[in-house]
């Protein structure tokens, strides 16, 4: 059992449990794996704490719901289960500024935090127009054969290795 408390698993151990999720996802729910509308249905939860039970009758949250469903527990479960599985494995390190930034932009905490603000509102717009986010189109799309997905999944590499590349360099 030692596998379970190691910092890294093996891609494809890693790859076998979420086809296995995805397939238990599909069979009890009959929607695919996703968490994009997680994040979009937060926000009207938020919003509705604020401006009250009408934001519900908002096309766009007609269309998305605002509720805590299976999607949204998925989303947590994520958050407890990364935060565990680096507890367990002796990798949890709390940082605000990784290491790897600060060699390469300086320990100061607001451009990190700046940064990775306006990259979540980036990727979340995205997932948005897209109709979905990389677990969304990368996990259950392309395991549909979905032609959209691919293009998805294939642009979202493109765009990591172009944004690595031009954050870290070439080596």
């Amino acid at each position: 059992m030692d596998w379970l408390t190691a910092p890294r698993w093996a891609p494809y151990a890693a790859g076998i449990g979420i086809g296995i999720l995805s397939w238990f996802t599909f069979l009890i729910s009959n929607r695919p794996l996703g968490c994009s509308t997680a994040f979009a249905s937060t926000s009207g939860m938020i919003k509705r704490l604020f401006k009250g039970r009408g934001v519900a009758d908002e096309p766009y949250y007609k269309s998305v719901g605002i509720r805590i469903d299976w999607q949204w527990m998925l989303v947590l479960g994520i958050a407890i289960g990364a935060l565990l599985s680096a507890w367990t494995s002796g990798d949890l390190e709390l940082a605000w500024v990784p290491d790897l930034w600060a060699q390469s932009f300086g320990p100061a905490l607001w451009p990190r935090l700046g940064t990775a603000l306006l990259g979540g509102v980036l990727m979340g717009f995205g997932a948005r127009w897209a109709g979905g986010c990389t677990s969304g189109h990368g996990i259950s799309g392309t395991m549909q054969l979905a032609i959209s997905s691919w293009i998805s999944s294939i642009c979202f590499f493109i765009g990591g290795i172009a944004v690595a590349l031009l954050l870290y360099g070439a080596g």
